[in-house]
């Protein structure tokens, strides 16, 4: 196997995209594409030139397949991607709003294949990446889930390779706001970079400060923490420096999702080119902000030759 730079894992669904505005009941049409916080920042990995490693788990269905070509098409290694027999590729219906307004959004992938990912799918192999990133959706699927997560990045910490985390909180999907809030700050002390948006934060940890919520995660072992502040752009603490990083200017924002995954993408990709933390938020926050100017959750990330000199390395 050639070297992998990034190990990333998850669930990536079908996603039927409305072609119409108003309620989806209403609408005739739709728009086949891929959804995903953990593929989509692992795409985005991809087009910068990073050997991506996908671990993944689909059904045995047209879905699936679909999944799986549009992955491999974005450069993602998918030879860890299983397919299961038994269960069946997750999707959602995605509304189509007026510029700017966030979308509703209907789920179908309670009992998914990707819900059965376990530790059992862990290799040798996967555990050579330079990188892990893991986000807080897995650990929201199943119970064979959260123990993955936690299994890969306790692996990935104790190998000495570096690991970033994004909460990526999705409530619904836990029994309970208590169990999320223990099990999310649980997998978050075992990452180096803790990338959490304001809402999520304050809802983590307690604190209302953006200094504050750092300092927590600093305090659980991260080494640096980056807090994502919408239009106001990030805030950024290590153990030897902080600061804010203003927003990229949009003019018109076609669609909100996908903005916290390029943020995930620029600090990744940025720090593991050995960028200072201020530059890692800036490439951050420019990826972020062409995220939420084209519709669909990954369309909008550049590859190497759209970073601006900038933010390139």
């Amino acid at each position: 196997m050639s070297e992998i730079d990034i190990l990333s894992f998850g669930e990536t669904m079908a996603m039927f995209v409305a072609e119409q505005t108003g309620d989806l009941a209403q609408v005739a049409q739709f728009h086949k594409r891929i959804a995903g916080a953990d593929s989509n920042v692992a795409i985005g990995l991809s087009r910068l030139g990073f050997n991506v490693a996908w671990l993944s788990r689909v059904g045995n269905d047209s879905l699936g397949r679909f999944v799986v070509d549009t992955l491999k098409n974005e450069g993602l290694d998918c030879r860890h991607v299983a397919v299961d027999p038994l269960h069946p590729t997750g999707f959602q219906f995605k509304s189509r709003e007026e510029a700017g307004a966030d979308p509703q959004v209907e789920y179908f992938r309670k009992g998914s294949a990707a819900s059965h990912l376990s530790i059992a799918a862990i290799s040798p192999a996967l555990l050579q990446a330079r990188h892990l990133h893991a986000t807080g959706i897995p650990p929201a699927l199943s119970d064979v889930t959260r123990e993955l997560s936690t299994e890969l990045m306790t692996l990935m910490r104790k190998a000495g390779r570096s690991v970033s985390f994004d909460p990526n909180l999705r409530p619904s999907l836990w029994a309970n706001q208590q169990t999320m809030i223990r099990e999310i700050n649980a997998l978050a002390a075992l990452a180096d970079w803790v990338l959490p948006g304001l809402g999520e934060g304050r809802l983590l940890t307690g604190f209302d400060d953006p200094a504050d919520i750092a300092a927590f995660y600093l305090d659980q072992g991260a080494e640096a923490v980056a807090i994502k502040l919408g239009q106001d752009g990030a805030y950024y603490r290590t153990q030897m420096d902080q600061g804010y990083v203003a927003a990229v200017r949009v003019d018109r924002v076609v669609d909100t999702v996908g903005a916290g995954d390029g943020f995930a993408v620029g600090m990744i990709s940025a720090l593991l080119e050995s960028a200072s933390f201020p530059e890692a938020v800036r490439r951050g926050n420019w990826i972020g902000s062409r995220a939420v100017q084209s519709r669909g959750d990954m369309e909008g990330l550049p590859t190497r030759k759209e970073l601006p000199t900038h933010t390139a390395a």
